[in-house]
């Protein structure tokens, strides 16, 4: 186990190196110049040097590259062209609304896709699984800001119920009207997330049910849930496990998408505020950033399928 661990840490480091050279160098390819962005239209060629100049723009590729991989290994992402704060400062000013959304909607989705799944394997030849089933298909193939825009418009405009968007001003020192303006977000990406995981755990009950020791179980005098319980939750769980390390990665990167249906000023607004103002160093800082977040989880995930199942510990 720990020969393995020491090898996926190396994949990790060497993935790492990749994606951030990968994000540096695409970002350069994409058209656009941040000192013509920070000028006004029709400004002379000379002024527009002279910005290149003082953002740094202006040297070789290689020695920005360089400058910004030696601050990743120092733990600096380098500074804002427009604000000139650090980008971690402003990733971490962030994070207090994308942290909570992303890990809420998570925990949510669990919570209703693993007894629906279950439910639906258990009733798949009945007419009330039939339509749990046809439900979470139909959760999968709608785009995730239309939902988002129909729940707005059922539970804030017609129900007026919860506010429709923003966040307030003081942040978490007003608990109240925080948590009231991530309901909704939260509740959007729970609809897409847990349609996909009831798939999973639909699909990974079936294969329970069909094992042999299930079948042994139950004649010995164990209930199907408790057969279930007993014997078929270690079995059953190694696949959806490693839906879930997708799912976690895909409620960072969802959140995007809702923070800018929900205006919500997290992680998301800040990546789409950056490339538009062509703030490079901000762009690079926040999508390193969600990869690396993305490559943990995916080593985590790994991890816990080989702790869950002891057949899996004596692969390479």
């Amino acid at each position: 186990m720990l020969r393995y661990l020491l090898r996926r840490l190396g994949w990790l480091v060497g993935s790492l190196f990749l994606a951030g050279s990968a994000v540096f160098f695409l970002l350069r390819v994409l058209p656009g110049d941040p000192a013509v962005t920070l000028l006004a239209v029709g400004s002379p060629p000379e002024q527009i040097e002279a910005i290149r100049h003082q953002l740094g723009t202006d040297r070789p590729l290689l020695t920005q590259y360089g400058d910004w991989f030696g601050g990743l290994l120092t733990g600096h992402l380098g500074d804002s062209l427009f604000t000139r704060t650090p980008v971690l400062d402003q990733i971490l000013d962030r994070l207090p609304v994308t942290l909570p959304l992303a890990l809420s909607a998570f925990v949510a989705s669990i919570l209703v896709a693993v007894p629906v799944g279950v439910f639906a394997a258990l009733r798949r030849r009945n007419a009330t699984g039939v339509a749990v089933s046809g439900l979470a298909q139909l959760g999968i193939a709608l785009p995730i800001f239309w939902v988002g825009i129909v729940v707005v418009w059922l539970v804030a405009v017609q129900g007026r119920l919860l506010p429709p968007g923003g966040f307030p001003r003081a942040g978490w020192q007003e608990p109240g009207a925080a948590v009231e303006s991530l309901v909704l977000p939260v509740l959007t990406l729970t609809i897409a997330q847990a349609s996909l995981l009831v798939r999973y755990v639909r699909s990974a009950t079936l294969d329970v049910l069909g094992q042999e020791y299930l079948r042994t179980a139950r004649s010995l005098g164990y209930s199907l849930p408790r057969a279930l319980w007993r014997h078929g939750l270690r079995n059953g769980a190694a696949p959806v496990v490693n839906v879930l390390g997708v799912l976690l990665a895909g409620s960072l990167i969802g959140t995007v998408v809702i923070e800018s249906v929900f205006a919500l000023p997290g992680l998301g607004s800040l990546l789409l505020t950056s490339v538009k103002s062509r703030d490079l160093p901000v762009v690079q800082g926040t999508v390193f950033l969600m990869t690396g977040t993305v490559l943990l989880v995916g080593l985590a995930v790994d991890l816990l399928q080989r702790l869950i199942d002891p057949r899996l510990r004596g692969q390479a």
